[in-house]
């Protein structure tokens, strides 16, 4: 179905992605879009891959860090997508990045469940008081159950290290000067869906952070219309 990590395979001519001024982006994942369930509720490409790049301070000094609240280090992650048919060959990373150890990906297909705070929980539910049930310790518990090792997903709900995933991508798309209390971030949230999460993954020797999880989000319309430079990237670590 898919891999983390090894080397990728890009169609002939394709430049390798490379944040301009800073250095070539770190090849993270690829998958094949017919091998997907087909349960899946988006309009994921019927064929063809899809891979993911990410900046992971390799090169350069160190000090570039690809933040959702700067426009200006967005360049720092990236979607490629490759319509099946297109050859390709596989090529060696560029001078000075290390790939990350190459691990098979099969899928299955599962239930997730969005995060507490999301706003289509709030929408669900209404008003809900401290004594409501959804922040009751032992229904927290008994979903988090549901999820164990590391998580890599394809669709569905993100899994957060921290706060709601969708909603830090509203803000960054908003404006970092938008207060976090500004209602437009709830209304801006429910326009994105997760198109992929990678967990840090000890087999691929990577570690996002303190054990931290990248996430890549997009709008179903772009989705829908193969728009896969408008994907964005948050990454959070605990």
């Amino acid at each position: 179905m898919g891999r983390l990590g090894g080397l990728p395979r890009l169609p002939e001519g394709w430049k390798w992605p490379v944040w301009e001024g800073r250095g070539p982006l770190s090849f993270i994942a690829s998958f094949d879009c017919a091998a997907l369930p087909q349960i899946l509720d988006l309009d994921f490409p019927a064929d063809g891959t899809l891979a993911f790049f990410y900046f992971d301070g390799q090169v350069g000094d160190g000090e570039a860090v690809v933040w959702p609240d700067n426009p200006d280090t967005w360049a720092g992650a990236r979607v490629v997508y490759v319509p099946a048919g297109v050859p390709t060959t596989e090529r060696l990373s560029p001078e000075g990045l290390e790939p990350y150890g190459e691990v098979p990906l099969a899928a299955r297909a599962e239930a997730t469940v969005s995060h507490f705070w999301h706003p289509i929980v709030h929408e669900a539910f209404g008003i809900m008081d401290d004594d409501h049930p959804v922040w009751d310790e032992e229904f927290r518990e008994t979903v988090s159950a549901y999820f164990s090792g590391p998580e890599h997903r394809v669709g569905g709900h993100a899994s957060p290290v921290q706060d709601t995933i969708e909603c830090e991508v509203a803000h960054a798309v908003l404006g970092a000067d938008v207060s976090w209390d500004d209602p437009r971030i709830n209304e801006e949230a429910r326009n994105w869906t997760l198109l992929a999460q990678f967990d840090s993954d000890r087999g691929a020797g990577m570690r996002w952070g303190d054990c931290g999880v990248l996430y890549w989000l997009i709008r179903p319309e772009d989705l829908a219309a193969r728009r896969f430079d408008r994907a964005m990237l948050t990454w959070q670590c605990s």
